[in-house]
């Protein structure tokens, strides 16, 4: 893309050296003036080595197809990587995959209503590691959830190199691009009040808190998460302090603690979501406020798209719980509601991310440890499938923003639900 960019420019000189030159200036500056005021700090960038992007890009670019430059930063496609987890993955899938999953329920998780009716069977879309999985419908409370669901090691296997390892630097420049959905999350907070302290669960790499912490200043704003983001994310000074470890685990030793805890996209991952509304219960001061924002299952687009409604992410999602549940569950646990967002939780991506999941469905797999290693013939099928998608998705994206403001405010159209309770 530098060669690309930058080869434009130059031909652009030919045409209107001034503008050229202008526009040279600017691809140079827009990464300094991106992160200018931030806690980011791009190595590239110190001193005045960015004066120098102009040249330097193509360059390492060029040579990087020779195989003469490697960046530091280890990414997803290094070959190096890659090659190194194939044997750990060849032993775990050595005695297939049916250890990763339990046995499958004949009654519904949240109510035991045992009407229940399969809704969709799909594969891992986005990993594409292998297995099955399968989502069900309660006919008597409306929870939809995966069934069989996955087994602890289920867990280890498919959550293996997606959210660090392999998949980190996607994932984080996918968390990284989401500030308006977490500004309008720290609007319905500030309507109710100003926190001391906040909690943020299933926080990861601690984006969400970066952006926070420039709407409240004042506030402190800690992090708890499974995976060593958390870490990362006390290191680059976005949190206050890291928690590592399970929420149900790690709640008795703050109890009383937090004016806020937020779930962001976190309780649909979980195996009892009533735990972990127990866990924030005990982890907020008296008063505080619990935010849970997740997929809406009752969303309207889910049951025409099936399997390539993006908020299923399977495996990963385990539960989907109607916003009617959730308030009761709530109610039952000592919280009171005070504030319900649907319309202006929506995030429009739906139409666009069927059509990647479209895309990513008909094209051969990508390099990676778990498949057998794709041959030149399949990569550039892929290539060639992911790059004709790529104009479609543009235009789809353009279309979904314009009609986001109409679908968003009609029954069924939010897929995604935020709700605010105070602890009584």
């Amino acid at each position: 893309m530098p060669v690309v960019q930058y080869g434009l420019i130059a031909a652009g000189a030919l045409v209107n050296p001034a503008w050229a030159a202008a526009a040279a200036v600017a691809a140079t500056l827009q990464p300094h003036l991106a992160t200018g005021g931030t806690a980011v700090r791009p190595a590239d960038l110190r001193g005045g080595s960015w004066l120098a992007r102009c040249v330097r890009l193509p360059l390492e670019a060029a040579r990087t197809r020779k195989g003469t430059w490697r960046s530091e930063v280890v990414v997803s496609a290094d070959p190096r990587a890659i090659e190194e987890r194939r044997p750990v993955y060849r032993d775990l899938l050595a005695e297939g995959t049916d250890r990763f999953f339990e046995e499958r329920r004949t009654t519904c998780p949240w109510c035991e209503s045992p009407a229940i009716t399969p809704r969709l069977t799909t594969i891992d879309l986005t990993q594409r590691k292998p297995g099955q999985f399968a989502i069900d419908d309660c006919d008597g409370c409306g929870h939809v959830f995966q069934n069989p669901r996955l087994s602890l090691e289920g867990l280890d296997f498919y959550y293996r190199d997606f959210y660090d390892g392999l998949g980190a630097e996607v994932l984080e420049a996918a968390f990284a691009a989401v500030d308006t959905f977490y500004r309008a999350r720290v609007r319905q907070v500030a309507a109710e009040t100003t926190p001391n302290r906040w909690l943020d669960v299933g926080g990861g790499h601690g984006h969400f808190c970066l952006i926070a912490a420039e709407d409240l200043p004042d506030t402190r704003f800690d992090v708890l998460d499974l995976n060593d983001g958390v870490l990362e994310a006390a290191q680059r000074g976005w949190v206050d302090h890291a928690h590592q470890g399970l929420f149900t685990d790690v709640a008795p030793e703050i109890a009383g603690t937090y004016d806020v805890v937020s779930m962001h996209h976190y309780l649909e991952h979980t195996r009892d979501p009533r735990d972990e509304v127990t866990a924030a219960h005990i982890a907020l001061a008296p008063g505080g406020l619990l935010l849970i924002e997740v997929p809406d299952p009752e969303n309207t687009w889910s049951r025409i798209v099936g399997p390539y409604w993006g908020s299923w992410l399977q495996p990963q999602h385990q539960h989907f719980v109607p916003i009617g549940n959730l308030r009761q569950e709530l109610e039952s646990q000592g919280f009171t509601v005070v504030s319900e967002e649907r319309a202006e939780a929506h995030q429009a991506f739906d139409y666009t991310s069927f059509v990647g999941l479209v895309a990513q469905r008909l094209s051969p797999p990508p390099e990676v440890p778990w498949l057998h290693p794709p041959t030149a013939a399949s990569q550039a099928v892929r290539l060639a499938v992911l790059a004709g998608s790529l104009p479609i998705m543009g235009l789809t994206f353009a279309a979904e923003q314009a009609v986001a403001p109409l679908v968003r405010n009609r029954p069924g159209g939010p897929n995604t639900y935020r709700i605010l309770a105070r602890k009584d």
